[in-house]
């Protein structure tokens, strides 16, 4: 589940419970929907979010530019172990708990994780395509 809170002192908080996934697409997409000039800090919580796949970073990613380019300062919060580690996975970086919620925000760690999740999911594709017989 996505949930989207414009606070106080221009802060627009977008919220995840669950799984990150392809279906929280259609959620993150609409979250910046009613962003006004008045905003001006854009927070994703992940402390509810247990599981991320390709898609879903690739949402998450999409979230980040997009919110970049209405002019709102990113900040992701509360990292849970498995999407920082499949981040840390498709990124290359080896090592349980890698930091890549702190690499996260420098534009290119996040052009490099763009490009990795986006092959994981062709690749993810690909096989079940070639598993069911396509």
């Amino acid at each position: 589940m996505i949930t989207t809170n414009f606070q106080r002192h221009g802060t627009v908080l977008v919220s995840v419970t669950g799984a990150l996934d392809e279906g929280a697409g259609a959620a993150l997409q609409r979250a910046l929907d009613d962003v006004t000039a008045d905003e001006r800090d854009h927070e994703v919580d992940l402390h509810g979010a247990m599981s991320m796949d390709a898609d879903g970073l690739l949402h998450l990613l999409a979230l980040h530019r997009r919110a970049e380019s209405l002019g709102l300062r990113v900040l992701v919060v509360g990292w849970q172990p498995q999407p920082q580690q499949f981040m840390a996975d498709v990124a290359g970086i080896r090592g349980r708990g890698s930091a890549t919620g702190e690499r996260y925000a420098v534009a290119g760690f996040r052009r490099l994780i763009e490009e990795r999740a986006q092959r994981a999911r062709d690749l993810s594709d690909f096989g079940a395509g070639w598993l069911s017989g396509v």
